[in-house]
């Protein structure tokens, strides 16, 4: 069930108070391609969508500002996943707590339906309990707790407990820019983009993750995707739906 969208939707700009945060970003190269990578702890990252007058932010410098007039910085963004027209998150969408679009079961066209998809969910702030998983539209999506918790759901998945998702073929040629998201053996959440002018095939880009010790990641979203780490200015973007925030 949808809840109204009638509440503030800005908690998750001070549902926590994160300090002194370090974004790290890694040049990975696999399969003779160049990836932007960043691990974070799961406790520090924000999920968003719609400011407080429920409009959606679509754009990076949008959701800056929000942080900035909170006298928050926000140290690292990255667009959530596919979305519909006006920038409505396609599944599942779960902010502090609150569920404001229910998982999406229906059939269709497009990377987002090539089941299995998956679930992406964690608990936000530094005294959340540890709670990060994915999982796959096969599996019976676990209760989600209902303080802090953020979810999105995307898709398809890129790995499944180790393995690449069956529909992919090594050397494919349908080869495109790539973000997506993985959970490495440590329990942090890896970030992964292709480089400016890389493109990448489903089948490289699982085995990247599976490069960088991850049992189960998922694909966000193509050619539109960015990524900013320690942005010192407003960050023009493409418009997106939800998307992923660090703010100190």
């Amino acid at each position: 069930m949808i809840r109204p969208l009638m509440a503030t939707l800005t908690s998750w700009i001070v549902a926590s108070h994160v300090s002194a945060v370090e974004i790290k970003e890694e040049s990975v190269s696999h399969a003779g391609v160049r990836f932007r990578v960043v691990r974070l702890e799961h406790a520090s990252l924000q999920l968003v969508w719609k400011d407080d007058k429920g409009t959606p932010y679509r754009t990076f410098d949008k959701v800056q500002a929000a942080c900035g007039a909170r006298g928050r910085k926000v140290k690292f963004i990255m667009n959530a996943g596919i979305f519909e027209p006006g920038g409505v998150p396609s599944g599942l969408y779960v902010e502090a707590g609150r569920e404001w679009l229910p998982l999406n079961k229906r059939k269709g066209e497009g990377n987002f339906y090539l089941h299995p998809g998956g679930v992406f969910s964690w608990s936000i702030g530094s005294a959340a309990p540890s709670f990060i998983r994915m999982t796959t539209m096969d599996e019976a999506l676990p209760p989600l707790p209902s303080k802090d918790c953020m979810a999105i759901q995307a898709g398809p998945m890129l790995l499944i407990d180790g393995k690449r998702h069956s529909a992919f073929k090594e050397g494919s040629t349908n080869r495109l820019h790539r973000n997506g998201v993985g959970i490495d053996g440590n329990g942090k959440v890896v970030f992964a983009i292709t480089s400016p002018g890389q493109t990448v095939n489903f089948w490289d880009f699982a085995g990247l993750f599976l490069k960088l010790g991850c049992g189960r990641a998922l694909f966000l979203d193509g050619d539109i995707s960015q990524m900013e780490v320690n942005p010192t200015a407003p960050t023009e973007s493409n418009m997106f739906g939800a998307m992923f925030v660090v703010a100190e």
